[in-house]
This record gives structure tokens, sequence and C-alpha cells, in this order.
């Protein structure tokens, strides 16, 4: 038997990176998988590249809109009778500047594409598990969730504040059967991270390849860290196995954070 068998989850931004390859170690441990992405030809996609058959469905939306959302998780449930398993794993970092050049506009996006979507999916699946008094919340945070960087402020504030509503909402359900936790992973060259970092370096004054050696130099093991790390621990949390850890921010950064 499989870790998570007879189970439904639900994964935002589950097309590619960590997302999908947490979508695939879900799959493989018995349980039947939502994935969210905002293109349809991208979901489709990933639908026939992964070729689970009806354990795994696609719904389409854009996590920066509160109703996409809410008709993620409750297409969920539409789909599949439940959901157990929420991983809130959109989000990412944009917009990077100095704290002094920031624009309002780029920090209301960058907190609505990781905090807000975080809250209107967590609200939306804790509808769901507390009357049945059961259910796994999994957040996207990020080793910047637990130190500075400059540079990076609107990445590092927005991480830092999914943690506290991570660690509340634990306290809030603890006693319910409702675990709720936070992944930080370190430096991972997703997409994503090739899109976004070399306007990162940037705006520290580095190249592309100085910050990947730098994320690399900051860890104990000297490296960066692999999409199937993260998922393993996602399995955990997810599982039995995971009954006893909530409010928790998990490094997955090869030692990285300070704690």
């Amino acid at each position: 038997m499989g870790e998570l068998d007879g189970k439904v989850a639900c994964i935002t931004g589950g097309t590619r990176g960590i997302g999908r390859a947490t979508a695939e170690a879900f799959l493989r441990e018995g349980a039947q998988v939502v994935i969210n992405g905002r293109s349809p030809e991208k979901g489709e996609a990933t639908l026939a590249e992964i070729g689970a058959g009806d354990n795994l469905h696609y719904i389409a939306g854009d996590v920066k809109q509160r109703e996409d959302c809410e008709a993620v998780v409750n297409g969920t449930v539409d789909h599949f009778g439940s959901i157990d398993i929420l991983f809130a794993n959109a989000g990412g970092a944009s917009n990077h500047a100095p704290v002094a050049e920031l624009t309002d506009e780029a920090m209301q996006d960058s907190l609505v594409w990781n905090f807000w979507h975080t809250f209107w999916t967590m609200r939306a699946a804790l509808g769901h598990m507390i009357p049945k008094q059961s259910g796994r919340i999994i957040t996207m945070s990020s080793v910047e969730g637990k130190m500075g960087k400059p540079g990076l402020s609107i990445y590092v504030a927005a991480k830092h504040a999914i943690n506290g509503l991570t660690k509340s909402a634990a306290q809030e359900v603890g006693t319910l059967g409702i675990t709720v936790n936070s992944v930080c992973p370190g430096a991972i060259e997703t997409d994503i991270m090739m899109a976004e970092g070399p306007g990162a370096a940037e705006s520290m004054g580095i190249s592309y390849q100085e910050l990947l050696d730098m994320f690399a130099e900051e860890s104990a093991v000297k490296r960066l860290n692999a999409v199937e790390d993260v998922a393993a621990v996602c399995v955990l949390l997810a599982s039995e196995a995971g009954a006893g850890i909530t409010g928790s921010m998990i490094s997955i950064d090869g030692g990285t954070s300070p704690y």
C-alpha cells in the first residue's frame, strides 16, 4: 500500500517544477491528484506526459484571482469527492529591486501571487477539512522566509507572511486532525528560477551564474537542491507519518537557513 492510498490532493502550480514533482510523488503513493495552472495547453500536456489516467485531473485557473483559487479547491471536491491534502505551491519571485526603489504595484503583485493565493486556497480547503476533522495543508515558503536578502525584499516579505499564516492556522485547527506546515526550499534551478534569476542577480549587482554559486556556497552541501527533494518532504507531511508535525517551517535547503 502507498502512503497516500485513498487520499485526494490538490496542488496549485502543479504543471511544472516542484508542483509537478510533488504530483508525481503523490500519485506513486496512491493518491488521486488535481493539478492547477494557467495554461490549459500546458495542463493537458502534463496529463499526457505523466500518464496517470483517471487518477490525475487538471483545473485551469489563475491563482492571482480569488475566484480561481476557490474554484480549484472546490473543483477538486466536485471531481474526486473530497480534498484531503492541499499543497499551495504556486508563486515565485519577480520585480527585484532594493526597498527604496520598489513600487506599490510590484509589492502588491508579489503578495497576491504568493501570500493571498495561499490564504485563499487554505481558507477554501479548511471549509471542507474542518467538518470532517481531517486534512493536510502544505504551504510553499522558502529559505528566504527565514532570513533577509538584499534585492529580494519583495519575495522575502511574502514568504515571511506565509510562514506567519501557516503557524497561526496550525494553532487554530490542531485539535481537529488537520496539520498545516510550510516547506522552505533553498535554491532550485527550475524554469521559474531560470526566468526570474537573472533579474534577481542584476538587482544584487552580480551575474546569474554568480547568484547560483552564491546559493550553493551558502549551503552546507555546496550544491543546489532538486525538486524531488521537496516532493519527498511533501509526501511525509501529507501522510499519517507526518501527523505529529504541524506549525513547522521545514527547510529543504542543504543547511542554508540559520534556524
